[in-house]
């Protein structure tokens, strides 16, 4: 089990994801840690001189406190903005979690502390019979959950959570992400999320698009390094 790395799902695509990886990842490097980056899978990319970039594995290569490739960070990268599973069937591959796996080992030799960013929701397809569920298992870093405020996020969040209960994978806690416009009755859908996923969010990320680059959860990083210090969390 890698206690110090975190596996950063969502309970949707768009729901801020990359946002809330990245400031972590500049907290905890502005801690004084190694940081390494991943983003193993990514649909939507741009063509370059170098070759297809996703925007979201750029934006953690440039936040990393590890000087790493760009192959190190994706290495599965479509060009449509479509479901992995079906992107690579129509390139011709198919997503190899025991690669992906052999990645993370690689990076861990190299850092104190490696965030992961997954593709869409948790049980977003990577194949015919395998998920993003079951990359994460694979790793074995527990999962950081990021909810976005919006109608229907109750839902969405508590069935994700029982879906990482079941997959047996420790969840670390989650992280609210305030949509546009603002959630009607915020406070009490709160309160809510916290009785439902079993604690109080680790930080509220405010709706700041412009601010994006440069925010830094730094009280969310401390207690999730603070709780792997002191036993891990419960699967």
């Amino acid at each position: 089990m890698s206690g110090r790395s975190f596996f950063v799902t969502g309970t949707d695509t768009g729901v801020g994801k990359t946002v809330v990886a990245c400031g972590l990842v500049r907290a905890f490097a502005a801690a004084g840690e190694r940081v390494a980056v991943m983003k193993p899978v990514a649909s939507g990319a741009d063509r370059t001189p170098e070759g297809l970039r996703n925007a979201d594995a750029q934006a953690l290569l440039q936040a990393a406190s590890v000087p790493l490739t760009y192959a190190q960070v994706n290495r599965y990268c479509f060009e449509p903005p479509i479901s992995p599973h079906i992107a690579a069937e129509e390139a011709g591959i198919e997503i190899d979690i025991g690669m992906i796996e052999a990645d993370f080992q690689a990076l861990q030799v190299i850092s104190d502390r490696v965030i992961v960013e997954g593709a869409g929701g948790w049980l977003a397809p990577l194949g015919a019979r395998s998920s993003m569920a079951d990359l994460a298992r694979a790793l074995g870093t527990p999962a950081v959950l990021v909810v976005a405020l919006k109608l229907g996020c109750l839902n969405h969040a508590e069935l994700t959570r029982r879906a990482i209960e079941a997959q047996r994978v420790p969840f670390a806690g989650w992280i609210a992400n305030r949509a546009e416009p603002p959630m009607a009755r915020e406070s009490e859908n709160l309160a809510t999320l916290a009785r439902r996923l079993g604690a109080p969010p680790l930080a509220i990320v405010p709706f700041a698009p412009a601010r994006a680059g440069s925010l830094l959860l730094a009280e969310a990083a401390a207690r999730l390094g603070g709780a792997a210090k002191d036993g891990g969390f419960p699967a």
